[in-house]
Order: C-alpha cells, then structure tokens, then sequence
C-alpha cells in the first residue's frame, strides 16, 4: 500500500513538472509574437505574458487536481498543492492593474515586486494549502507543522518564496528592465521556480 502511494505522488509530482514547461513554453510563444507586431509595452500583452509564463501551469494543475478529486475520495499532497497554486492566481492581476493605476513605473526598480506576485502568489497559495492539507491529515498543528518542516516539498517551496523576490530586486537594481514582451517572459519564468518543489517530491519519491 505504501509502494503503491509514493508510486502515485511520484507520478502526480511528474505531472505537475509538465504542466510548468508548457507554461513557460505559452508565455515565450506568445511574447515572442507580440514583439513581432509591435506590442512590445502593451499592457494588455504584459498581463497575458505574465500569466501564461508564471501562471499558465496553475491552470493545468487546477484541472488536474479537480480530476483527481472526482477519481478519488482521499487527496494527496500533490492534488492539495495543485488546489492552492489554482486559487492563488488571481491576485496578481490586481495588484499589477492597481499598481499601474497608482502610476507605479512597472518597468523599473519599484516594480520589481509585479513579476514576483505574477511567479510565486500561486506557490503561497500551494504552500498554505499544503500545510492546512497537512492538519487536516494529522489533526493537530502541532504535528502538522512537525510534518510541514520535515517535507522536502513544502521546505523548498518556502524557500524560494523567500529568495525570489531579493533575486528580482537585484536584477531591476543593477539595470534589467522589462521593455519588451520577450523580457518581460523571460523575467517571469526566471522568477517562476515553482517546478522546484514538484522536481523535489518526484525525486523523494523516485528515490524511496
């Protein structure tokens, strides 16, 4: 039994890998086109870039997870991790728009924080998701956060949530600027490294 759910989390965690490179692949097709007819600023452009390239795999894994929720009765930490990156994709399409609105310079150093929400809101939403899997399954926060600092999964996730944004700052502060659609892809899926905690659960996985 035990054999047979690593087998099923090693395979759903594959999955979730696919479902990033397809993402990434979206949002540099569809910049690249957007820079040939001339969209390079278009903030339209930027908002469908950014989501294909740092969202575009929640969409997948939201299907998915709701697939799997209808297959079985029981979740999984991949199908609760899927759930959380879905429901955390909408929040940076207002923080983007209310920056713009507020007249925030989206290309320079102050906006750094937009491709971050764009990359990664869907990560903090699959980490808390995770963890409230977690006392679900436990029944105690206690033992849910004994789990939580013990999974691979969940470590690497929060790590990254955590160093992203410093790796964005640096970038925008020693001249990278988003100018054109393909830059704008390339920042976002450069920020996006939510296929490291999937990557860390299939190799856990792979290995018992």
């Amino acid at each position: 039994m035990k054999d047979e759910t690593e087998s099923q989390e090693r395979e759903e965690f594959g999955t979730l890998l696919k479902f990033t490179a397809a993402g990434f692949t979206g949002g540099l097709l569809v910049g690249a086109l957007l820079d040939y007819f001339g969209f390079q600023r278009s903030p339209i452009g930027q908002w469908l870039v950014r989501t294909l390239s740092g969202e575009g795999e929640s969409l997948f894994e939201g299907m998915y997870a709701l697939r799997q929720r209808f297959r079985r009765a029981t979740g999984s930490m991949a199908e609760a991790y899927g759930w959380g990156k879905f429901l955390g994709m909408s929040p940076p399409w207002a923080i983007d728009w209310g920056s713009r609105l507020l007249g925030v310079n989206v290309y320079g150093v102050e906006g750094f924080y937009i491709p971050y929400f764009y990359a990664l809101s869907d990560q903090i939403g699959a980490n808390v998701s995770g963890l409230i899997f977690l006392r679900k399954k436990e029944r105690s926060w206690r033992r849910a956060i004994t789990q939580y600092l013990g999974h691979p999964v969940m470590l690497a996730s929060l790590l990254i949530i955590l160093l992203v944004p410093i790796g964005l700052l640096v970038a925008r502060a020693v001249g990278f600027s988003p100018t054109t659609q393909t830059s704008t892809a390339l920042e976002t899926i450069a920020a996006n490294l939510c296929w490291v905690p999937p990557l860390v659960g299939w190799l856990v996985a792979a290995r018992k």
